[in-house]
């Protein structure tokens, strides 16, 4: 991928913390996966808002639902090593 420089203003503070945990050549690498990390996260919110607005927001019953779903998952997972199958599933 093709690079451009670019000039930002970042508070000082936070620019230092950075450059000092990931070293001086690593700096730009951060930014830009940091830059990536937002895009994605503002596409999903773009994603979000259209699904609601075509059936509507998400109840807390879905959101109760959905995290069930993701314990269940989480178990079945962790029971892999015992050759565990999760309920309702055939091996």
């Amino acid at each position: 991928m093709a690079t451009k420089k670019y000039t930002v203003t970042l508070p000082e503070e936070l620019a230092e913390e950075v450059r000092t945990e990931v070293g001086p050549g690593a700096f730009s690498a951060y930014v830009t996966r940091a830059i990536e990390r937002q895009r994605e996260h503002d596409r999903l919110g773009e994603l979000v808002d259209r699904l609601e607005g075509e059936y509507g927001p998400v109840t807390d019953a879905d959101l109760a639902t959905a995290e069930a779903e993701r314990r269940e998952i989480e178990r079945w997972f962790e029971q892999q090593g015992a050759g565990a199958v999760p309920r309702g599933k055939a091996a």
